[in-house]
């Protein structure tokens, strides 16, 4: 049914910016926001609490909205634009949306009630009836229903994506940044517990991110009217696709929600400083790694509809190479600058000395996790665009079950050898994990004859790995001792860090230049000069 022109590598790296660009803006709100929770919060019992009712149903959504739902639903929503009339997809449209609506309200209300042996299931090391544990289920009773409202904004997103309309679902997670700067900034005032403010905002913030994508439905002609529609063909084949992509397409959140449960029989403030460590490894991965999964998912899946495996294997490659591009430095730097980074940006208030350097441990193990996070984003499309979720399940199976096992070693070890910083043990464990399942992903993509890494892309990543090299020791050499970073003023930090990441990366792009890599190398199959 559809007239528009297939998009190349130039379009899907432009439809690419055009994610990252909007994301982040995202992400430096969140920055912003964090830096609130931090200098207002700290790394104490509160925060814990917040962040733990706010990761729950935060857990939930990449788990059923943006992961399952999302990569089950745009092969198959496409596959109907592609080959079907209008009025089918405007059916599928309607009962989709209407059965994913009537469940999401059920478990949110299932959700709510039931607070308490959620929060035991979750954070299983919260004391009993402490002021944590009580915390938590107060709050995870208010942000339990962002789980409806986010989950119908991915739907809403993934139709958008499916048409090639970007921008709008890229811009939305902007909202609940802004909800939760307003609540921590002005709500707090309001409650006796100041943190209760913060649940609203993330509940104000579904709502608001929800109505900010109607109209978008509207002007393509998809906001339909929500039906039932559990026995429609269409709907079955999703949920059919849902069940094993669920544990598939989410096994780096489940690894990170592990090390959340596991975190809370440690030290108070060892699920905050997981936390922020997290943030600043989700900021390339929200902005480059996730930009280019969102554009290439429809893509490949239209590919598929259209019977090209050449195309589809070609397109695959210029992801997988892109990422490696993006993946490789951005893991250096973050490894090399962990404590300046988290020192500028949260070494605040209530975020003392020491929470930045327990913190700073934890994110140089989770840099080394992103290389894994950002090609699983980029490779996991590779089977759901041909519509295979069983696959990445049994990949999936395997690298949870390692997480655990590696959670247990590490974490075991460093607390048997009495390491105050055993959290880093659980940050490893998720990188170990994730960089094994990007490898078996490659391993049975390679296997299946989907994907082949030319001679060209392997001497493109070898010189990449060059450039990150150098990059390195340039930090290495402008880098000031821990300590200076202590003693710095806040402007001190800041002119300090943004000299080094400007410098490195100059050196980086430098280097590739001088090896005679171009963006059009990177961005497209052109030959290298």
């Amino acid at each position: 049914m559809t007239t528009e022109k297939p998009a190349t590598k130039a379009g899907l790296a432009r439809s690419g910016s055009i994610v990252s660009s909007m994301t982040l803006i995202s992400r430096v709100l969140g920055f912003v926001r964090d830096q609130v929770f931090a200098i207002a919060l700290g790394a104490g019992a509160m925060t814990d609490a917040f962040l733990v009712a706010f990761k729950i149903p935060n857990f939930l959504r990449r788990l059923f909205a943006e992961g399952a739902f999302a990569q089950s639903f745009v092969p198959v929503f496409t596959e109907y634009k592609e080959t079907r009339s209008k009025e089918a997809l405007l059916a599928l449209a309607s009962r989709v949306s209407g059965t994913l609506a009537l469940i999401l309200l059920v478990i949110s209300v299932l959700g709510s009630v039931f607070a308490p042996a959620v929060v035991a299931v979750f954070a299983p090391g919260f004391e009993d009836g402490g002021e944590r544990q009580r915390l938590t289920t107060d709050m995870l009773r208010i942000t339990f229903p962002y789980l409806f409202f986010i989950s119908l904004v991915a739907y809403a997103g993934g139709v958008l994506n499916s048409f090639n309309r970007f921008a709008i679902p890229a811009l939305t997670p902007v909202f609940l940044n802004i909800c939760l700067i307003t609540a921590a900034l002005w709500g707090t005032r309001y409650f006796p517990e100041p943190v209760i403010a913060l649940a609203w905002g993330v509940f104000a913030a579904g709502v608001v991110q929800l109505l900010f994508q109607l109209p978008s439905l509207h002007r393509l002609g998809l906001l339909t009217l929500p039906r039932w529609g559990w026995r429609d063909s269409g709907v079955r084949k999703i949920m059919k696709l849902m069940i094993p992509a669920i544990i598939g397409s989410s096994v780096a959140q489940i690894n990170l929600l592990l090390d959340t449960v596991i975190a809370s029989f440690l030290i108070a403030g060892s699920v905050s400083w997981l936390y922020y460590a997290d943030r600043l490894v989700e900021f390339p991965l929200g902005v480059f790694g996730i930009a280019i999964a969102t554009v290439i998912l429809p893509r490949l899946s239209s590919i598929h509809a259209n019977d090209k495996p050449e195309v589809f294997s070609n397109t695959l490659e210029w992801g997988a190479r892109l990422g490696w591009f993006i993946a490789l430095p951005c893991a250096a730097g973050l490894l090399m600058l962990a404590l300046p980074l988290l020192a500028t940006l949260f070494g605040y208030g209530e975020f003392t000395d020491h929470d930045v350097s327990m913190s700073a441990w934890s994110l140089r193990a989770y840099a080394l996790a992103l290389p894994g996070f950002i090609l699983i984003k980029i490779l996991a499309p590779g089977f759901f665009a041909r519509q295979n979720t069983k696959t990445p399940v049994r990949i999936g199976i395997i690298a949870m079950i390692s997480n655990m096992v590696y959670n247990v070693i590490l974490v075991g070890g460093l607390l048997w050898l009495a390491v105050p910083a055993a959290h880093t043990g659980l940050a490893l464990a998720t990188a170990l994990s994730a960089n094994q399942q990007a490898i078996m992903l490659y391993l049975r993509l390679r296997k299946e004859g989907v994907i082949s890494v030319s001679a060209n892309s392997r001497s493109m990543i070898l010189r990449a790995v060059l450039a990150t090299v150098m990059m390195s020791l340039i930090i290495l050499l402008l880098t000031p001792p821990a300590n200076d970073w202590f003693s710095m003023q806040a402007s001190a930090r800041v002119f300090t860090l943004t000299g080094i990441i400007i410098a490195s990366v100059i050196v980086y792009f430098a280097v590739l230049m001088m090896s005679g890599i171009r963006p059009r190398h990177v961005l497209s199959n052109s030959p290298n000069p």
